[in-house]
């Protein structure tokens, strides 16, 4: 098991400190971690709500508006699952070490882009080609 980083309430992740050094990687790590427990916690709202079943709604213009609601709600839910399972990708690079660096070029990740979506797998100019070319392709 590994030793606990000591990680001040305050960090950021900085440029001048050296890349994916322990304490960044315990930062992101917490960072993952948080953002999975507040998803899954809605999700557990969700559920409930759900199972307390679609009320006897004489009107049919309020009970059509309930189900869309419904609806909206498992959409919802539908992303932060696949969300959840990119969180946990996520987590297993850092585990394996190749978190913050991009799954095309190999370059580092910018820490700015890591920090607004942790989740992130390639760099901004290879995220930006990425979906220039599955443009082209969908066009055709």
């Amino acid at each position: 098991m590994k030793a606990e980083v000591f990680l001040p309430e305050d960090y950021r992740p900085a440029e001048d400190e050296p890349f994916m050094n322990e304490r960044q990687l315990e930062y992101f790590r917490r960072k993952l971690i948080a953002w999975k427990e507040e998803i899954l916690a809605e999700s557990r709202e969700t559920i409930e709500h759900l199972q307390q079943g679609t009320r006897n709604i004489p009107d049919v213009a309020d009970r059509a508006s309930e189900e869309t609601n419904r609806v909206i709600e498992l959409r919802t839910r539908d992303r932060q699952r696949k969300l959840v399972l990119k969180i946990d990708a996520a987590l297993r690079r850092i585990e394996e070490g190749e978190y913050g660096y991009c799954e095309v070029t190999g370059e580092p990740i910018s820490l700015k882009r890591l920090d607004a979506r942790p989740i992130a797998t390639m760099t901004l100019e290879a995220q930006t080609r990425h979906e220039r070319s599955e443009k082209v392709y969908r066009d055709d």
